[in-house]
């Protein structure tokens, strides 16, 4: 039976841990690693890997906004919601559960802030439309400025060379929103809403457990995340599964 996780303090803290420690000491790791020894073949596993725990980053914070993080102390949810929405893009915690709850009440709608806007569906429009509900003018700046001024101190100040900063901190940036984009809106949402469908306006993936969470953390199990928005994320298959079989 599916359940409310308040019972369940220490386990969103302690999975939310885990991703932040990933990113975290995964990027000390690459950056100061010689890349030009390397084999062609190790780079792009590294990056795809490196796109995966970015988008972690993203999946904590939204639990967060569910506020199953930790359910039983909002302050320290809402903390780890911005620290992990800092590290993913210095994206403004507040302004994203804003959009997020406006998309879970006109999912699959020209209000869904997450959807296309009403005229051009087709993905590459569709993702522009979708940045732009997050990337405002404002946020654009404080992103740029924000690298920049991260780049300059740790290639002038920590000598890490710019190739791997690129490859393992700025292009996981831009590759994990493609990623979050496709498999947690895209593929969800595409399916034309028909006279008297579904609320939520969603289909999930049938993929298989492993391939689920590859793609994007289970999140292509989309129906039911709107069906039980109360589970995180690591719930979504028994939700998944329970429902269709």
């Amino acid at each position: 039976m599916l359940h409310n996780p308040k019972g369940e303090p220490l386990t969103g803290l302690l999975v939310a841990w885990g991703i932040v420690s990933l990113w975290v000491g995964s990027l000390v790791f690459l950056a100061s690693v010689d890349i030009a020894q390397w084999l062609p073949l190790y780079l792009l596993p590294t990056i795809l890997g490196r796109t995966f725990i970015q988008t972690g980053l993203f999946i904590v914070a939204h639990d967060a906004i569910h506020g199953v993080l930790s359910p039983n102390n909002r302050r320290l949810n809402d903390g780890i919601g911005q620290l992990t929405l800092t590290l993913y893009a210095l994206l403004p915690y507040k302004k994203l559960s804003l959009n997020h709850w406006q998309h879970h009440r006109h999912p699959g709608q020209v209000s869904d802030p997450d959807f296309h806007d009403g005229i051009h569906s087709d993905v590459f429009s569709w993702y522009l439309n979708f940045m732009k509900g997050y990337l405002d003018m404002k946020q654009r700046v404080v992103l740029l400025m924000g690298i920049s001024l991260v780049f300059f101190v740790l290639h002038f100040g920590l000598h890490i060379p710019v190739a791997n900063l690129f490859l393992f901190w700025v292009l996981p940036i831009a590759l994990s929103s493609i990623q979050l984009f496709f498999f947690g809106t895209y593929l969800p949402h595409r399916s034309p809403r028909t006279e008297g469908s579904d609320s939520h306006h969603a289909i999930s993936s049938n993929y298989p457990l492993i391939l689920s969470f590859l793609t994007c953390y289970h999140f292509g199990y989309h129906w039911e995340h709107h069906e039980y928005p109360f589970l995180p994320w690591y719930k979504l298959p028994s939700a998944y599964f329970s429902t269709n079989h």
